[in-house]
This record gives C-alpha cells, sequence and structure tokens, in this order.
C-alpha cells in the first residue's frame, strides 16, 4: 500500500473522491465576490505596490502574530522595530511546525498561487523564499489592482465607521480598476455606548451636518449617514454585537437614557435599553434602503491589556466569547420582525457552540419571497479552518438550507489572502460529495454543481443584488 497517497497541495488537495474532483473543477474560476473585508481602501484607490514579502504578507496579520507569539518569537520580530527579513524568518521558523493549521495551507497557497514558489516554507528555505518573492513582487504588474484580477475578485465591501467620508471608494469607482469596491457601513462605536460615546456622537454630528441633542437628531444623523452611505453604493451593513443584549425601550425612555449616556452616566440596565433602541433605529433603515444586514457576535476583543496599551487594537488579543446567545439575538430580531422592518440579515458568532443556535433563530424570521433571507454566516475567524468550515456548513444542512448559503469571504486584511476563496471552495466541494459517497444524496452531479455554483457565487450575486 503507498503509505504516501497524496501529494501536498496536489490537483486533489482536500478533495477525497473523483465525484469532489469534478465538482471543484467546475467551481473553481467562478468569480469571487468578498462582500465582508478589512482591506484599506486608500491603498486600492492607490494601487499600492508592496516593497517586500513582508510588508504584504505579515503587516496587521493577527492571525500570524498570535502563531509566532505560541512559538515564542519576540514582539520585537511581530509588531517590532526588526527588520523586515527577521520578521520574515521569524514567521518562516513558524510555519514550518504548523501541522494541520490552516495557516500552513494558506501560506503555501499564497506562496505558489501569487508568488510561484513551490517549495515548502522553513527556516532553511526562507533566505531563498524572500529573494524569490521579492524579485516577482518587482514586476511593474505586482501591484494591488493586479493581484484582485489574478484572484478574479468581481466585488469586494469594505468596512468603513459611520464618519467616514468614503472619499477613496469613489476616487477607485473612477478610477478603471476592474473589480468593484464598496462601503459597508459598520456602526459599532454607536452601539458602544458606554465608552467614548459623547466624543463619537459629536464627530458623527460634525460629519452629519447636525448637532445631536436628544435621541431624535441621533436618529436624524444616522439617517443621513446610512443615505450618505447608500448614495456610494453601500448595500450592506456590519454591526458587532458584543455581547449582544435586549431590552425593550421607547423612544421616550432612549431619549432620556441618550441624554444620560452623553453625560457618562448610564445606570443598571440602561445601556442595554440604549443599546437595544439604537440597533433597532437602524435596522429599520436598512430594511428600507434594502441593505443586509451582518450581525457578528460573540468576539471578546483586547483581552491582554499590558499589550494593548503597546500595540494597539487587531493585535492578535481577542478570543472567543460565551455570553448567551438565544433569548438576546431573538428579541433583537424579533422587535424589527414585528413591524415587516427586518432586513436581510447574516448571523455569524465567533463561539462554534452557537452554530445550532444561529441556525435555529435564522429559521424563525425566514420569509419569502427571498430565498434564504436569514443566513448562518460562513465559519468566522477562529472558525476559518477546514473543521470549523465543515462544521458550519453541516450545521446549516442539519437546521437550515445549506443550498441557500451565500458562501466565503475573506475577513481579512490582506490582499494575497484570496486563497481562502479557493480554501472554501475546495472544502464545500468535497463536503457535498461526501452526502453522495455515503449514499445520502443521489448522485445527481447536474444538481449538485448547482448547489456548489450557487455557494462559490451565484448565491451572493443574487442575495445582495450585486
Amino acid at each position: 500500500m503507498n503509505k504516501y497517497p497524496k501529494q501536498f497541495l496536489g490537483h486533489d488537495f482536500l478533495l477525497e473522491s473523483e465525484l469532489a474532483l469534478r465538482l471543484y473543477s467546475n467551481i473553481k474560476d467562478l468569480p469571487i465576490i468578498d462582500y465582508h473585508c478589512h482591506l484599506d481602501p486608500a491603498e486600492i484607490a492607490l494601487n499600492k505596490r508592496f516593497g517586500n514579502i513582508t510588508q504584504a504578507w505579515l503587516g496587521g496579520d493577527h492571525y500570524k502574530w498570535r502563531l509566532m507569539r505560541a512559538n515564542g518569537v519576540a514582539e520585537e520580530f511581530i509588531t517590532g522595530n526588526a527588520s523586515d527579513y527577521d520578521k520574515f524568518y521569524e514567521w518562516a521558523r513558524t510555519v514550518e511546525d504548523l501541522v494541520g493549521s490552516a495557516l500552513y495551507h494558506w501560506s503555501h497557497l499564497e506562496l505558489r498561487r501569487f508568488l510561484g514558489y513551490e517549495k515548502t516554507l522553513s527556516r532553511s528555505t526562507a533566505a531563498e523564499c524572500y529573494e524569490h518573492c521579492n524579485n516577482i513582487m518587482q514586476n511593474p504588474n505586482f501591484d494591488v489592482w493586479n493581484i484582485l484580477s489574478k484572484f478574479n475578485v468581481e466585488l469586494l465591501c469594505t468596512t468603513d465607521d459611520p464618519c467616514d467620508t468614503l472619499e477613496w471608494h469613489r476616487k477607485t469607482a473612477d478610477s478603471g480598476i476592474s473589480t468593484t469596491v464598496l462601503p459597508t457601513f459598520r456602526p459599532g462605536r454607536l452601539l458602544a455606548v458606554s465608552s467614548g460615546f459623547a466624543e463619537y456622537i459629536d464627530k458623527l454630528g460634525e460629519v452629519g451636518g447636525i448637532k445631536v441633542t436628544d435621541f431624535n437628531s441621533l436618529k436624524a444623523v444616522i439617517s443621513t449617514r446610512v443615505e450618505f452611505f447608500h448614495q456610494n453604493g453601500c448595500r450592506l451593513a456590519d454591526v458587532p454585537l458584543e455581547p449582544p443584549v435586549y431590552a425593550d425601550c421607547t423612544d421616550e425612555e432612549a431619549d432620556v437614557i441618550f441624554r444620560k449616556a452623553l453625560a457618562g452616566k448610564l445606570e443598571g440596565s440602561e445601556e442595554a435599553k440604549l443599546r437595544t433602541a439604537i440597533f433597532t433605529t437602524m435596522g429599520r433603515m436598512f430594511a428600507v434602503k434594502g441593505w443586509a444586514m451582518q450581525l457578528h457576535i460573540n468576539a471578546l476583543r483586547n483581552n491582554n491589556a499590558y499589550m494593548h496599551a503597546k500595540v494597539g487594537n487587531d493585535a492578535g488579543y481577542d478570543s472567543i466569547l460565551d455570553t448567551p446567545l438565544a433569548l438576546p439575538l431573538n428579541g433583537l430580531l424579533n422587535s424589527l420582525a414585528r413591524g415587516g422592518d427586518l432586513p436581510k440579515t447574516i448571523l455569524y458568532s465567533l463561539n462554534p457552540n452557537d452554530d445550532d443556535i444561529i441556525g435555529t433563530i435564522a429559521g424563525n424570521f425566514q420569509s419569502g419571497p427571498m430565498r434564504g433571507k436569514m443566513q448562518h454566516g460562513a465559519a468566522w475567524w477562529f472558525n476559518d479552518t477546514k473543521t470549523g468550515m465543515e462544521k458550519q456548513m453541516q450545521s446549516l444542512a442539519n437546521t437550515g438550507m445549506l443550498a441557500r448559503f451565500v458562501g466565503m469571504l475573506t475577513d481579512s486584511r490582506s490582499f494575497l489572502s484570496y486563497v481562502r476563496h479557493e480554501y472554501f471552495r475546495r472544502i464545500m466541494a468535497n463536503h457535498l460529495a461526501n452526502y453522495v459517497m455515503r449514499g445520502e444524496f443521489p448522485d445527481d452531479f447536474n444538481k449538485l454543481s448547482e448547489i456548489a455554483s450557487g455557494i462559490a457565487y451565484y448565491n451572493a450575486k443574487e442575495y445582495f443584488g450585486f
């Protein structure tokens, strides 16, 4: 018996049957709709070029930073002032031992698919790989626009604060880039009612041209910003619920509580009431505009206070939160649904234990004629691994309709991360094929191919109206 039946990253990588290989071959070249990412719109508008592989690969990548710390790498080589080569070497020294990790797969897919480096990365190949990649990056075509074109990215949505001017999106729209770049309305700071709230509301009012002194003027300025985003192509909101809370609140109560929040004097349940009132206000506006509302739930951020003070946000010190979900999330969605104001909604939880809960909550609020109005979102952040993706898809199949799933997103700050769509498409094709291989679904290639193509591309295009 052949002890090594598969070649690393071979044509059948992650594909366990001929049927899986056929399905993947049928979807692998479909365009990418990346409806949620954290790419910098200025870097897109300016068609950024990277000086070397470290700048393109390690800057801001907290996925890699966490593993480097786990490997004993000093912070100087992660977020510090070490040379770019030394930082790259420390990642190479780390990646060679990442057996079983999605980061091992992603890293080598990125090196092969875009940079043409076919060897495995390790401390012994670090210098050669660094030189090879940097030589490739000197090519005049190695810029952001060509990276997006290479990966066949049809459309991407950045993540933007309501105060953003969206100037870079407008410049991109007039630039001739082949990828459509749209903003996403992310009102996380509007819901952070106990931390720097008054200062943020002052800034929002200034940008929106409305002096915000009460709840009615808050609603007016939010409406103004939603309209501004809509006029600039926005069709999605991204609302972090950290943690999810729900408490009934009338507009009269919200006005009293909002004034107290501006003075920094919230008490007891008032924070939950005000967050609920702001959430439902925004949700109704999203529904009127026909936007999709993404809810990101159960992330616990910036847990290492010492390191947060040194290196700031999004540096790899976040983790899964385990707050109760069913009661507050059902309450929030029901508060919109009972008035006919629930927008199409995508639910993500960072806690994989919430998968079936999310699936059953989504089922509570499905309604025609739209197919899959309520979505159990893609495996997110710590869960966008092989096992995490498989678990999310199986939970969705168990509690809803896998065939209506809007598929993968990058949720990334790296332009090279589009190999994650290949990774997902291979896993998804294999997942679908396994239902047939186990005798759980007919061997109907046309139907399976239709489902796989929908999940890979067409469902998202229909759902978002792109």
